[in-house]
């Protein structure tokens, strides 16, 4: 049988966006830790708030069970007002400033969106959780292979990752996407988890990125082009059964509940329609052996509860004008909820993501340790033969 620890050699961890509900992501991996903590995953993507638990495992000096049980710790410490900074108002300033250029002739001057909050005490959180040495560090011990932050160019629109990885590490460019070489920094980091208007873009170079998850239509693409040959993928929205419908719109939708769906198609929906591609291609392979492809299998996990009714319980968790804001959108609501889960970054509800991704993970143990061990995993567990999407 294959070698333990040639199996993983192209494992890869793939976390999307989804702002609070990523704390979902850090059950998933305890609980894959709590069974294999001696793990090393070599490949690491991650777009939004998927990129901050990307950076972190990537730049942690211990072991997957040492490294998750870090990241959950500096989860806990999140707050509302870390996110969004302590004088929630700005919102409410930046909104009257708007209204004013507007009523004295904005074609005077083009309005500039700098963002509704101010990432300062975000930005001095993550400097502080995260040593980005340390990917440097892990790559020349081989622990890892390569990591990949995804964020989305405001002059062309595409998505770029930004990689950081061995020598040999491939680099791609496609249709509006391209993988590109760096030394990935804070920056990196900051520009693929800021949502356009909410959070100021950052400056690279000379071009200005927003938040990763904004137009990656195919958000499994660069742990494939950087050489994955197993990818769990961990989503952050539940599947299309009883948990969705759960929420059947009656009457006329909110504010809060067009909010939340236009949230959940960027941050969600890709990562959907970039599985059912992988499916659709290895059933068009099946049988027909072609050196352009080559076999990529794909565990993707979702919440096994809509993750919008725990928000609804702990919406409390919001700083008092932001909730009143919130609720005044309809956001509690049995629909709304939906938009107040990404925004809800409270450990209240943080960590009821984190024990129910935990609770998920161990009971779709046996799912894992098939997708790591098997040297030829059975298509029909496991559909996803691709090529370099």
């Amino acid at each position: 049988m294959e070698d333990r620890a040639e199996s993983k050699a192209g494992l890869a961890v793939v976390l999307t966006g989804g702002g609070a509900r990523a704390a979902y992501q850090v059950g998933i991996l305890a609980a894959l830790a709590e069974r294999a903590g001696d793990l090393e995953v070599p490949i690491l993507t991650g777009a939004s708030a998927g990129a901050i638990n990307a950076a972190f495992l990537a730049s942690h000096p211990g072991p997957l069970a040492e490294s998750v049980r870090a990241l959950r710790e500096r989860w806990m410490e999140i707050t509302a007002d870390l996110i969004y900074g302590p004088r929630p108002p700005t919102l409410i300033r930046s909104v009257a400033r708007w209204m004013e250029k507007l009523a004295l002739g904005w074609h005077e001057a083009p309005l500039e969106a700098r963002g509704f909050f101010d990432t300062r005490a975000l930005r001095g959180f993550l400097k502080d959780a995260i040593d980005f040495d340390g990917i440097g560090t892990n790559l020349d011990r081989g622990r890892l292979r390569a990591v990949g932050l995804t964020a989305t160019a405001y002059d062309s629109g595409s998505t770029v990752t930004f990689v950081q990885g061995a020598p040999d590490v491939p680099l791609w460019e496609r249709s509006h996407r391209i993988g590109v070489l760096a030394k990935l920094s804070l920056d990196h980091l900051m520009a693929s988890a800021a949502i356009p208007i909410i959070f100021p873009a950052v400056r690279l170079g000379e071009t200005f990125y927003g938040d990763g998850s904004v137009r990656q239509t195919f958000p499994l693409s660069p742990a494939v082009h950087l050489g994955a040959r197993r990818i769990l993928a961990i989503g952050t929205r539940a599947g299309r059964g009883e948990a969705r419908a759960a929420r059947m719109l009656r009457g006329y939708p909110s504010v809060a509940q067009s909010l939340g769906l236009l949230l959940d198609s960027v941050f969600m929906d890709h990562l959907d329609a970039d599985a059912e591609v992988l499916e659709s291609v290895n059933r068009l392979r099946a049988g027909r052996p072609d050196e352009n492809f080559r076999t990529v299998d794909l565990l993707l996990i979702r919440p096994s509860r809509d993750l919008g009714e725990i928000a609804a319980e702990c919406a409390d968790g919001l700083p008092r004008l932001l909730r009143s804001a919130a609720r005044g959108l309809g956001a509690e609501s049995r629909g709304g909820a939906e938009f107040l889960s990404y925004l809800l970054f409270d450990p209240a509800f943080t960590d009821r993501l984190y024990a129910l991704g935990r609770e998920d993970g161990l009971r779709e143990w046996s799912r894992m340790e098939r997708l790591l061990e098997a040297p030829d995993p059975d298509p029909r567990l496991f559909p996803g033969s691709a090529r370099s999407l």
